[in-house]
């Protein structure tokens, strides 16, 4: 049977071929000093962005069985002294309200510690996004409550290089 060219192939064919043309190391801060992770940024041949996620040590590592989701956004600077407070708000490249700010990702889900996940995202290209920051909060966003979608304190953070 021939196999047929879909986004999906086109997706797991970047994930394999591990050459992301941007990534942002994201660390802890005091309210989980243990986080650490990798975000992936590949462009596609669909004009947007795959966007892959691992991350390490989560709040609830040491609760056997947990799940958790937790927001995370691209914010507009990529400065994260000062306990991640320098990172600005969400990015968004028009005047929209949330959840539809080009930085407003999927969310982790956490699973006694460690996430993993990918995604497709046409809100943004790579060179939009370069100097900015992830930022990884410590409660799921609601997707409704404005600005930022009620997602708590922002517990992890990484420049996207």
């Amino acid at each position: 049977m021939l196999e047929q060219q879909t986004p999906r192939t086109a997706f797991l064919n970047l994930l394999e071929g591990n050459r992301p043309q941007a990534t942002a190391w994201v660390t802890g801060g005091p309210a989980a000093p243990d986080l650490s992770g990798l975000v992936k940024f590949y462009e596609t041949p669909y004009g947007g962005v795959l966007v892959e996620a691992e991350v390490f040590g989560l709040p609830n590592v040491q609760v056997p069985g947990s799940t958790d989701f937790y927001a995370m956004h691209i914010h507009e600077m990529g400065d994260c002294s000062n306990h991640f407070m320098n990172t600005g708000e969400h990015y968004t490249r028009a005047k929209v309200l949330h959840p539809d700010h080009a930085g407003d990702l999927l969310p982790l889900m956490g699973n006694q510690g460690y996430a993993w996940g990918a995604f497709y995202d046409k809100r943004f290209r790579i060179s939009d996004i370069l100097g900015r920051s992830v930022v990884i909060h410590a409660l799921r966003d609601d997707f409704t409550s404005q600005p930022s979608g009620n997602s708590g304190e922002k517990i992890g953070c990484g420049v996207i290089r």
